[in-house]
């Protein structure tokens, strides 16, 4: 069975949190797998990251780490300072990450969120430098054991890769055996034409992770993907990696505010109430992965 995890700020409206507490809870509540911003790392020890990888190990919880890069360290920024910038940044995320045994960094970490101000009609310049710095960001994760997933995300969050097809194009140019793809149902929802067909184009040997949220940013289930679609098309593949949700349910706080949620998503959300969605989630997940045989 794939192992299946959660996004710490399903919980939690900060991007730092109190990462022992959700080690915990999520092995608690039955998740293989833990979830959270990378970029806090650069502000840990390295003792203190090796005590959290210490604390995982003793429940059987993985720490898996996404990213979505400040614009200050855009790696696809025409202005090369910027650039050369932003590279040493995620290389020192990735040095990081290795301190703790972590082996999976995703999300929108190939440009920096959003759309450049100085966009014109094509986005070529742009995915040029982008290339150019993943060439060298790429180096020191094959160095340290860590595969790096370029996320397809939806046109509002970035202009560089919103589709799995763009996804392929982008890894073809890095060329390396450490770099794959992350493909997110919320964010597929807006962009596939067909959320089957983009999963069966990527296929097992280059999806390296895979994030599930239904159309609205809830826990799959409750919106109106098609997840028979989802999970059908993930068996045909025969994809037997991470599944990691990564609902978004509160407004407020810093993580409302960048990820656009201005109204509460589920009713009175208590932290009580959210390990209870959190529950049903994953039952939610292991019925579709039952039902598929993946």
């Amino acid at each position: 069975m794939n192992k299946l995890g959660i996004f710490v700020n399903f919980w939690e409206k900060s991007w730092d949190v109190d990462h022992k507490k959700y080690i915990r809870k999520a092995a608690d509540i039955g998740f293989d797998i833990l979830e959270f911003q990378a970029q806090p790392l650069l502000e840990m020890s390295d003792d203190h990251i090796r005590e959290l990888r210490k604390e995982a190990d003793a429940v059987g919880i993985e720490l898996t780490y996404s990213l979505g890069l400040d614009r200050r360290y855009d790696v696809s920024s025409l202005d090369e300072g910027v650039r050369s910038g932003g590279v040493r940044y995620l290389q020192n995320i990735i040095r990081k990450m290795q301190v703790g045994g972590g082996t999976l960094l995703s999300g929108v970490s190939y440009a920096g969120w959003g759309t450049p101000d100085n966009m014109g009609d094509s986005k070529k310049p742009f995915w040029d430098q982008s290339v150019k710095s993943m060439k060298e960001i790429i180096k020191v994760a094959e160095e340290c054991g860590v595969t790096y997933c370029v996320e397809a995300v939806n046109r509002f969050e970035t202009c560089l890769i919103n589709t799995a097809k763009e996804a392929l194009a982008y890894i073809e140019e890095i060329d390396s055996p450490n770099i794959g793809i992350l493909l997110d149902t919320y964010h597929m929802n807006i962009e596939e034409d067909s959320l089957g067909d983009a999963i069966r184009l990527v296929g097992a040997d280059r999806l390296k992770s895979f994030h599930t949220g239904d159309n609205n940013r809830r826990a799959p289930g409750r919106g109106h993907i098609n997840w028979d679609e989802v999970f059908g098309a993930l068996a045909d593949i025969g994809y037997t990696g991470r599944i990691v949700s990564e609902p978004f349910v509160m407004q407020g706080g810093e993580v409302g505010r960048d990820i656009h949620v201005y109204r509460d998503l589920i009713e009175n959300p208590s932290e009580a109430a959210i390990d209870a969605e959190a529950k049903y989630l994953l039952d939610f997940e292991r019925s579709m992965i039952r039902k598929y045989n993946s």
